[in-house]
């Protein structure tokens, strides 16, 4: 059997769906969440019904990669690729294989990315979702790998890309090869450029370290959901370095608009609609 028809089987489709939340809210959930930003305290039938943003002060709780497809893709419509790839232990960092099996037993994941074909309001994407609760979402050679396929296959069936980031940055547990990522998926990003192709890069909270000085920051249009943490090095680092006090609201995704990192801050409710309507008006443009 070939690498191809390992990775890329023709006949075999997985699906990816969640309940909604008409099902998912039900007397069973009890529990209440308090709110980081204003102290509300909401309980999770409410989260879920308004897409996990808290109703006292607009708070975008962290969402699961599956959370997260099925807000967005259209219903049935996602297709997982590459599900198959898994981190290995190429420097035999010590504890990481241990981490590794933990972090999959909890998560029910098996990498920090679940990539796949779908479609948004009838848009046809391949789209790819970090997930921080796998290792904070970081960067290791699995990671870098399903990104940079997520641009190949996107280039073949000449769709948009869409990847939300949730990332603390590389995974240094694999060194100098999750380093390499960071141009293996910026190559992979300007290769794609040069197919005319479309690429919204959605910034959640947090997107740092290699994964904003690569692949996240480099689409076509890049927006963020609302207080989303975007930086390199974290505020904390930076205050011990330089020895003074940062502004308040640094690196998040309110000072970036406003400093022209990002293009839009847009609210979760709103972003499957203005997803659709990016890649539709882009396809109308392309066909001018």
């Amino acid at each position: 059997m070939s690498f191809k028809d390992i990775f890329y089987p023709k006949s075999r489709k997985k699906y990816i769906t969640l309940p909604p939340p008409s099902e998912a809210s039900n007397p069973q959930i009890t529990g209440v969440e308090t709110c980081p930003q204003c102290g509300s305290h909401n309980s999770e039938n409410l989260l879920q019904n308004s897409l996990k943003v808290c109703p006292g002060c607009g708070y975008h709780y962290p969402l699961t990669a599956q959370e997260r497809i099925w807000m967005i893709a259209d219903n049935n419509s996602f297709s997982e690729l590459d599900d198959r790839l898994m981190p290995a232990d190429p420097l035999s960092f010590p504890g990481y294989a241990d981490k590794l099996a933990k972090v999959r037993e909890e998560t029910g994941l098996k990498e920090a990315i679940i990539t796949g074909k779908a479609e948004i309001n009838g848009e046809k994407v391949v789209m790819g979702v970090m997930d921080r609760r796998f290792l904070m979402g970081s960067m290791g050679s699995v990671v870098g790998e399903k990104i940079a396929r997520v641009f190949e296959t996107a280039c073949a069936e000449k769709a948009a890309v869409v990847l939300f980031t949730a990332s603390g940055g590389a995974r240094m547990q694999e060194g100098m090869l999750s380093l390499m990522q960071m141009a293996k998926t910026s190559a992979a990003v300007a290769r794609f450029h040069q197919k005319g192709l479309l690429y919204i890069s959605v910034l959640t909270d947090p997107t740092t370290g290699g994964v904003t000085a690569s692949f996240a920051t480099l689409a076509d249009i890049i927006i963020a959901e609302p207080g989303a943490l975007v930086c390199f090095t974290g505020p904390r680092v930076i205050e011990q370095t330089i020895h003074h006090k940062i502004p308040e609201g640094f690196q998040r995704a309110e000072f970036l608009l406003e400093h022209g990192m990002i293009d839009q801050i847009v609210h979760r409710k709103d972003l499957k609609q203005y997803l659709s309507k990016m890649i539709a008006l882009h396809r109308w443009s392309d066909k001018q």
